[in-house]
């Protein structure tokens, strides 16, 4: 089976959390995330990825250090290896933002601040994984 691998962030606000970001594709939302490029660490195609996808440089955030989630699902790409199922492998990063920034959306329709409530039911496979994790993790660490 086919493989590849995409890295992104939850990016929240507040400490404690109070919202977090997500971004709206037409039938389901997401988090700033792409597929790695050759020669790239997770964590560099995570930042080029957040700020093509909504403006927010290495610079607006801190990133958790401790925190990294990785997660395996299977994806059928209908342009990409002939249209074969896809085994995707997706890490994501932490980051709190450090200042108002306006977004500057590339490929979205539109992006939500989500207030920081768990658990979350938004999206079963990708998301609610996710925020669980981040829940748990600033219960340990706050």
């Amino acid at each position: 089976m086919p493989q590849t691998k995409a890295c992104g962030f939850l990016i929240v606000k507040g400490n404690p959390i109070e919202s977090f970001l997500l971004m709206k594709h037409p039938k389901r939302w997401d988090l700033p995330k792409g597929h790695v490029d050759e020669g790239e660490t997770d964590m560099q195609c995570a930042l080029r990825e957040l700020e093509e996808e909504t403006g927010i440089s290495a610079e607006d955030i801190t990133v958790d250090p401790n925190f990294r989630y990785q997660l395996q699902y299977v994806v059928n790409y209908k342009k990409k290896f002939g249209g074969a199922d896809t085994l995707k492998t997706v890490v994501y990063f932490l980051a709190r933002l450090d200042k108002e920034v306006e977004l500057n959306l590339t490929e979205h329709g539109d992006a939500q601040w989500f207030a920081w409530d768990p658990p979350h039911e938004i999206q079963e496979q990708t998301i609610n994984p996710l925020l669980a994790a981040v829940a748990q993790h600033v219960g340990r660490t706050a």
